[in-house]
């Protein structure tokens, strides 16, 4: 019997003495202002959740630099951990299409499977509809690629409308649309997920929903409420664990996330823990086939 893998969607990497992070300037991350590589993760990492222990991971960008995603591509190819790589480039440039031929065909470039935008740092309540913007989404889709959608609830709208306008674009919400955890305020984030799933191309990453918690006070109860819209919403066959390290350390850490979402699956079925743990994100990611989930298990598509 092979043993079931455990995919991590969603964790970042940087190295600050190879590239400033401008972002961990704010006091409120201190903790995590230093180096983090994969040995970190792969030593952190030790909590298994239903049983399955991390086998691959997905590496996201970070800032808006295209030197970082090369460097994120070179790390994929001599790191075995690394499955696949969200990177970045500047959608609005006409030289689009160009930067990514290039990324592509550069070292690594086989491991790059989506883009992101820093949305949620944008004020145009239409970023993602703007001409140039809609024009670079075009131009990763006709490469093969998806794109991961970084936004916060507020912001939901926009992603409603890039589903509709890019149905043959696969799209994955990221932190599932950051719901206001901290204050337990779910009704509209609530309505706009739902308006969201009903697009079949789109998918949802569990990832980053404790540090949208009180950092130092939150419990399982306070996730729960979150967790039960997206089953529903999305089922457990468009859903993607992801833990959002190091930033979850700074609410609790990798093992604590994946201690948590161990008690949330409990009692469901071995088809739907493998869609979360491993199926959907190897199908959406094109990811090394994780149906290495025991003989019971057959891979998730979506």
């Amino acid at each position: 019997m092979n043993t079931p893998l455990l995919i991590d969607a969603h964790h970042h990497l940087w190295d600050l003495s190879q590239r400033a992070q401008p972002w961990l300037d704010d006091p409120a991350v201190a903790s995590i202002r230093r180096t983090f590589t994969p040995e970190d993760l792969r030593s952190t990492a030790t909590h298994p959740v239903a049983g399955r222990r991390l086998h691959g991971t997905v590496v996201v960008q970070c800032i808006a630099d295209v030197p970082e995603t090369e460097d994120l591509l070179a790390l994929a190819e001599r790191e075995p951990l690394i499955q696949a790589v969200v990177g970045w480039t500047d959608l609005t440039s006409p030289a689009v299409g160009d930067v990514l031929d290039k990324l592509l065909a550069g070292p690594g470039g086989r491991y790059l499977r989506s883009l992101r935008h820093l949305v949620q740092g944008e004020t145009d309540p239409d970023w993602l509809q703007r001409p140039d913007v809609e024009r670079g989404l075009g131009a990763a889709r006709d490469r093969g690629l998806r794109y991961d959608v970084l936004v916060r609830a507020h912001q939901l709208d926009q992603a409603v409308r890039l589903a509709e306008r890019f149905p043959d674009l696969p799209q994955v919400l990221d932190h599932a649309g950051k719901p206001d955890i901290a204050r337990q305020d779910f009704a509209e984030w609530e309505r706009r997920i739902r308006r969201l799933a009903a697009h079949p191309h789109v998918v949802c990453k569990a990832s980053g929903l404790i540090t949208e918690a009180d950092h130092t006070r939150w419990t399982n109860a306070d996730l729960r409420p979150v967790w039960d819209v997206l089953v529903s919403a999305f089922g457990p066959e468009r859903l993607m664990f992801g833990s959002d390290w190091p930033v979850a350390n700074l609410a609790g850490g990798w093992n604590r996330w994946a201690a948590t979402v161990d008690e949330l699956v409990t009692g469901w079925s071995d088809s739907d823990v493998h869609a979360l743990l491993a199926g959907t994100a190897t199908a959406f990611y094109g990811l090394a086939s994780a149906a290495g989930a025991s003989d019971t298990t057959t891979r998730t598509t979506t």
